[in-house]
């Protein structure tokens, strides 16, 4: 019998310290990638088909200038980004180096600001892209965010990150594993009674189980999953946000799996969800 790691965040969302720690890994990341940018660079296209990388930077700057200052009073409160696209058109008017300026003085603003709140704060009722929740889980959900991001800026750069391992990449693998009912059930169409096995190779190593009983749910052990998916944890995440081509990375040799062919199939080239 085979048993999937234990579900490391769910009952301390809102813990400041772990937060923090996760924005600590992603930000310097970012932050390096920035030093390293020629003018060229700034203008490639991101994973992001609307985006270039410069696109990406800002769309980031803009919704941490919309969280400066913001505390919610209630889950019904209007989410803050108002002043997005004011913000997105003044971008547009600035030179990469620019741009990334006044990016590290709002991250430098953002950081300053959140290590000043209390476990009480992380645990406010608040809106958040996923519904209503607590304002700790709308920061886990923006830390996933610039994980993600910072992917989309750094593989068509071919400039891989250094933040593959550790909590912030566990932690972004937990929001896709948190979802992992639906997109088996209603994306993949895991079929009632059918079980699958996610495996991920590295450089975060973890085993996620999924079984339909009347709808599909994540369990935690398994005694023969009737597929097994296999993938480094970098490209399950980012095929789970439905960046990179599924096709390619089949290809690729970098996502695969045995037992049901079918379902296996199926199952690789339609993990994307969209929160």
């Amino acid at each position: 019998m085979v048993k999937s790691d234990e579900v490391l965040y769910g009952a301390a969302m809102s813990d400041l310290s772990r937060i923090l720690d996760n924005y600590d890994a992603v930000w310097p990341s970012i932050d390096r990638l920035l030093d390293e940018l020629t003018e060229d660079d700034w203008s490639v296209q991101s994973l992001c088909p609307d985006w270039t990388v410069k696109g990406v930077l800002a769309h980031l700057a803009a919704v941490e200038r919309g969280l400066t200052g913001w505390l919610p009073s209630s889950a019904d409160d209007p989410l803050p980004f108002g002043a997005i696209a004011a913000y997105l058109e003044q971008a547009r008017a600035w030179t990469g180096a620019e741009l990334a300026a006044d990016y590290r003085r709002l991250i430098a603003a953002r950081r300053a600001e959140i290590s000043a709140l209390t476990d009480a704060d992380f645990a406010r009722p608040s809106p958040t892209p996923v519904g209503p929740a607590t304002y700790g889980r709308f920061m886990d959900i923006r830390a996933f965010d610039f994980w993600v991001h910072e992917r989309d800026m750094r593989l068509p750069l071919g400039r891989p990150a250094a933040s593959e391992t550790g909590l912030a990449a566990e932690r972004s693998i937990e929001e896709v594993v948190m979802s992992m009912g639906y997109i088996a059930g209603k994306k993949i169409g895991l079929p009632d009674g059918k079980s699958m096995a996610i495996h991920l190779t590295g450089p975060v190593v973890r085993d996620v189980f999924v079984r339909v009983e009347g709808r599909a749910q994540v369990v935690a052990e398994l005694d023969a999953p009737d597929v097994t998916v296999s993938a480094d944890s970098t490209t399950f995440v980012m095929l789970a946000c439905g960046r990179i081509d599924p096709e390619a990375e089949v290809a690729a040799g970098r996502i695969s799996w045995t037992g049901d062919g079918e379902i296996g199939a199926r199952a690789v080239r339609n993990l994307s969800f969209t929160m």
